[in-house]
């Protein structure tokens, strides 16, 4: 039985050579261009935050008030259409109220007057049309803070294919107006990589600090989301 050996130094000088070649074979004239895309649509969901606040002389009178108020909210946002998998409570907190010694008082050390409780709720409104309606009720049950407002999209991969598609159109004009400008064609692309960002939050201006009930529904603009998608795209050049 015939056994075939190959010297290290052979074989690790033969392994070096491959990347080196490789090195080389990447070598060459090529431009990288970046391309903007843009597409906007109309929101048709709204993510509201509020909470109900109550306040007692004692941490439990305070925290059953607040129980009733937003249990009432619930079921009303339910009625109204809201899905159970749409509430979702972003926290809860118990703060005692205090008074502290100063000269208008004979205070000689911070004394607890009371309680507090907030107990904060995000919700999802699947048909914006009932925005306004949501916010009015809620108020005329109990919610008196908050009320901040994102509208956005629950399936944007329609948008986002759109602002793709614009981007790769605009980074491919890019490139076409710089090998010309150099007088070079351009070759294959390369390399593509993107960058895309969400649409900013949009909230409502906090202008109500919900005390009452507005006589009818409240005011809501959507107006519309914004998804931007930017690509990083190079390609190799021959002359001309």
């Amino acid at each position: 039985m015939t056994r075939c050996f190959i010297p290290l130094a052979f074989a690790v000088a033969v392994l070096a050579v491959a990347p080196a070649a490789a090195q080389e074979a990447d070598v060459g004239p090529k431009i990288m261009v970046t391309g903007e895309g843009e597409a906007n649509v109309s929101p048709d969901m709204a993510v509201i935050t509020f909470a109900v606040l109550r306040e007692a002389e004692t941490a439990r009178a305070a925290m059953d008030e607040n129980n009733a108020a937003m249990a009432a909210v619930i079921a009303a946002l339910k009625e109204e259409g809201v899905e159970a998998r749409d509430l979702q409570t972003g926290g809860l907190a118990i703060n005692p109220q205090y008074v502290y010694p100063n000269e208008r008082n004979e205070e000689e050390r911070p004394r607890i007057t009371g309680y507090q409780v907030t107990n904060t709720l995000t919700v999802r409104v699947r048909d914006i049309e009932k925005v306004g309606e949501v916010l009015d009720r809620s108020v005329s049950l109990g919610v008196n803070q908050g009320g901040d407002i994102t509208f956005t999209n629950d399936d944007p991969a329609e948008a986002l294919k759109e602002a793709r598609t614009r981007a790769v159109e605009d980074a491919f004009a890019k490139a076409r107006t710089l090998a010309e400008a150099a007088s070079v064609s351009l070759g294959d692309v390369q390399e593509i990589s993107e960058q895309m960002s969400a649409p900013p939050p949009q909230p409502m201006a906090r202008a109500m600090r919900m005390e009452a009930a507005a006589d009818s529904s409240v005011p809501i603009e959507a107006g519309e989301n914004s998804y931007k998608v930017r690509v990083n795209v190079t390609f190799a050049l021959e002359q001309d």
